[in-house]
């Protein structure tokens, strides 16, 4: 749309059961994972590796780590994603003034990865390529376009945790603004992350994620992006309400 936005489209690196943020130091302990951006992340990953190291996205200072529930078809086998793209935008109704930049090294979870029941259409959803359709489980996308799993993230932060205090809820430094505001506990507006993983069009038909239900979409981010880079993106594109776009 038109409000302030960048984007990054990032390769896909590899298949890995590990999880940095939920299961960190712990090799294995999670579902497998599809990770993007930052090369050869694992559960005992470090900020400085990531920030140091190579990436897979088109735009070589976004060294951070993406990652989502591998897609898994009828025989159960994962499906190799084509890509991920990386939306940096003003969250709805949020003043695009009051947006400050992630800290460095900030982890977020957005999604249950325990869900039976369709989420929210706003945070967890599927669609048949850009700008199709957002639906509960994926659509039937054969007559040519790509599927894509769209995940939104928090958009709120509490302005004092990089990775949530909480063990058994790796969300609960962030929050969601409700019509533009964010709420006490949470009183930082950031940048609302929406991560779009594209598949090839599949049979809908036995599909499932790595994390059980279809409707167990959830992703992970660990900002790992060179920060100043990030902050002046975060200045240029989205304090000034512009719509950019970001390469190499």
């Amino acid at each position: 749309g038109g409000r302030g936005q960048f984007a990054v489209e990032c390769t896909f690196d590899r298949f890995l059961a590990d999880d940095p943020i939920v299961f960190p130091g712990r090799p294995g302990a999670s579902h497998l994972h599809q990770f993007f951006g930052a090369v050869g992340v694992t559960a005992d990953s470090t900020y400085d590796q990531l920030v140091d190291g190579p990436t897979t996205c088109a735009q070589t200072a976004d060294t951070a780590s993406y990652w989502a529930p591998a897609l898994l078809d009828a025989e159960g086998d994962p499906v190799e994603p084509l890509g991920a793209v990386a939306y940096y935008r003003v969250g709805p109704d949020v003043d695009p003034t009051a947006v400050e930049p992630y800290p460095a090294g900030l982890m977020l979870v957005a999604g249950d990865h325990t869900a039976i029941e369709p989420q929210p259409l706003s945070r967890v959803a599927w669609s048949c390529d850009v700008g199709g359709v957002r639906r509960a489980s994926p659509p039937d996308c054969r007559a040519g376009d790509r599927l894509r799993l769209l995940v939104t993230f928090q958009d709120c932060w509490d302005g004092e945790h990089v990775r949530s205090p909480d063990p058994d809820d790796p969300s609960a430094h962030a929050a969601y603004s409700t019509a533009g505001t964010c709420p006490p506990s949470h009183p930082v507006p950031i940048p609302q992350l929406q991560l779009a993983v594209d598949f090839p069009a599949l049979d809908p038909v036995g599909l499932a994620l790595a994390s059980g239900s279809i409707y167990s979409g959830h992703a992970d981010f660990w900002n790992a992006w060179d920060q100043a880079r990030l902050e002046r993106e975060v200045t240029t594109c989205l304090r000034r309400d512009l719509p950019c776009l970001i390469v190499g």
